[in-house]
């Protein structure tokens, strides 16, 4: 008795912590722009899209390097040091494919030169700017071309001129590698937080949530993780059970951590359909 009361104590320790982590993932969430998922029957004409690159989100501030959690990247010296002392927000990206590689690189507490030689800051916001969208993406065209850095990038925006055009472009990123597309409301003023003015479109959708506890798995994975009990930021719970390595199951995401999941639908209340694991978010 006295064992499995330990038990249920140390799992309601896992929760609370689960708690505290979701209240600060949501709280530096607030302080950038998050996208919402695309809806059919929009007027995609009054957007600017572009490519949604597979990197880790990264912000600067003029003199450092930080995640969307607000954590340091250390980057090598020369990678930033010619960059501009604007504000920037953008994606840390390797290639079509590579994020693992790329997350890799980037997680190190000391870079290692040549993991970071390939990488580019892709620029696509500029935080606390004036103006509508439009105007900022001209700004970030002539902040990329003064500073005159192989590696950072403006992200490309245009226009589609309705929706069949936008789902063509979507079919010719996914069918080069591409993982989908990022709609910005082109006469937005600059906001934080989950917001419509920045929508995103992919063949698989995919979201975020914060992990609560495991569960023991069972049969050819005893001993190992069953699925991840996780909460949406919406509050919604659910039990991730696929898309794991044998070697994540061995050593699963740790309670409090954010994970991306795909899924393909929704039910009534919430919970996503057919989800499944994609990785540990990058802090």
């Amino acid at each position: 008795m006295r064992l499995q009361s330990f038990f249920r104590l140390l799992s309601s320790a896992f929760l609370v912590l689960g708690f505290a982590q979701a209240a600060l993932a949501q709280q530096n969430n607030a302080d950038i722009l998050l996208a919402q998922v695309y809806q059919r029957g929009i007027a995609v004409e009054h957007y600017l899209v572009s490519e949604k690159y597979d990197g880790v989100r990264a912000l600067w501030d003029g003199k450092t390097l930080r995640s969307r959690a607000g954590n340091v990247i250390a980057a090598p010296i020369w990678f930033t040091e010619k960059f501009p002392n604007t504000p920037l927000d953008g994606e840390l990206w390797l290639a079509r494919g590579k994020f693992d590689a790329l997350s890799g690189a980037v997680r190190k507490a000391v870079p290692v030169e040549e993991e970071w030689r390939g990488i580019s800051y892709l620029i696509f916001e500029l935080p606390e700017a004036p103006g509508t969208f439009a105007a900022r993406v001209q700004r970030i065209n002539d902040i990329v071309k003064v500073a005159n850095v192989a590696h950072l990038k403006a992200v490309t925006q245009f226009r589609v001129k309705n929706e069949a055009a936008l789902e063509q472009k979507l079919k010719q990123v996914v069918a080069t590698g591409g993982e989908g597309l990022m709609l910005h409301r082109a006469d937005a003023p600059y906001v934080t937080g989950r917001s419509d003015v920045l929508l995103k479109l992919k063949l698989q959708l995919d979201a975020e949530a914060t992990v609560l506890a495991h569960t023991a798995g069972r049969g050819k994975y005893q001993g190992k993780l069953g699925a991840l009990v996780v909460e949406t930021p919406d509050g919604v719970r659910f039990k991730l059970g696929t898309g794991f390595t044998d070697a994540q199951r061995e050593n699963p995401p740790k309670v409090g951590s954010v994970v991306t999941y795909t899924y393909r639908d929704k039910t009534k209340h919430g919970k996503p359909k057919f989800a499944s694991f994609l990785r540990v978010r990058q802090e």
